[in-house]
């Protein structure tokens, strides 16, 4: 097929030989299968923010460490230069987040460096060589749906021990292999130490699991892996190596309402602060303008 034109700077470079066929198209990227040298590799092609359809970027952002403070205050100002920034460092968080869950024992694809936003990898075939199907697409057994649930579950576990929660894992990413699960699609992932969405984030990765799984094994609809995985992670007691249960009990505590109003009024007073302080300086700035018109 035609090289893409993203991609032909590769070809140009000797990284990649040939263009084989396009994979996928989906709401962040397309993907194609491309040969280099005597390897079958896929090449994630990475679409520019205006063309990306994926929701909430900003949420999945936050905690993302920026080593530069030059570039690190682009990106908070949201200047021309931030927003090519911000593209890199999203590009980038992917094939990061690759390299470091390999390290912690979870099955994804194996990376081979991401340039000029097209992220070369493994790609992930079954037994007879064929691109391997997406979990959606697999009807399994009961007691397999069990074993590559229980798989999932750990996989999770390792991922938020190593500092990430993948923040969009559903049955359309996730492989399925000769061995078993394969989780790809991670430019979002989301630290789990430093962002405020990540208990939520992770409880919808592993309750969409649950779900699809349940379809095959429905006695997996009542496990509380999500709760019990981050009760265990906010204490500071879970490991690699955690056996989870799926069980949970909701401790009940008695809300100390007074406390919560003070909090409230507390903030509203802070912020009533804040737009005063901005009206003053708006108004310092407008008569300097006046003055200067003098």
């Amino acid at each position: 097929m035609k090289t893409p034109k993203r991609i032909q700077p590769l070809v140009d470079d000797g990284l990649v030989d040939e263009v084989k066929s396009q994979l996928m198209s989906g709401k962040e990227a397309s993907v194609y299968v491309v040969r280099c040298g005597d390897k079958i590799r896929c090449a994630k092609v990475y679409k520019d923010a205006s063309q990306r359809s994926f929701k909430q970027a900003v949420a999945y952002r936050e905690g993302r460490k920026v080593r530069n403070s030059r570039r690190a205050r682009a990106m908070e100002k949201g200047s021309g230069f931030g927003r090519e920034q911000q593209e890199k460092v999203w590009q980038s968080a992917e094939v990061d987040a690759l390299y470091k869950l390999a390290v912690a024992g979870v099955r994804v694809p194996e990376p081979y460096g991401c340039f000029d936003g097209v992220l070369l990898m493994e790609l992930v075939t079954d037994d007879e060589g064929y691109v391997a199907p997406r979990l959606n697409d697999v009807l399994m057994s009961e007691e397999q749906a069990l074993e590559d649930h229980q798989t999932m579950i750990g996989y999770i576990v390792k991922m938020l021990c190593a500092g990430l929660i993948h923040g969009d894992l559903s049955e359309f990413n996730v492989l399925v292999d000769e061995y078993g699960p394969v989780i790809i699609d991670l430019p979002q992932a989301v630290d789990a130490a430093a962002n405020n969405n990540a208990e939520w984030m992770l409880a919808r990765d592993i309750n969409n699991m649950r779900d699809y799984y349940t379809q095959f094994a429905p006695s997996l609809a009542s496990t509380e892996y999500a709760k019990e995985m981050w009760a265990l992670f906010e204490k500071g007691e879970l490991t690699a190596d955690t056996e989870l249960t799926g069980e949970f009990t909701q401790q009940d505590t008695v809300a100390d309402i007074a406390a919560i109003m003070q909090e409230i009024d507390a903030a509203r007073e802070e912020e009533l602060a804040r737009r005063e302080r901005i009206n003053e300086a708006q108004q310092g700035v407008d008569e300097s303008k006046f003055n200067w018109a003098d």
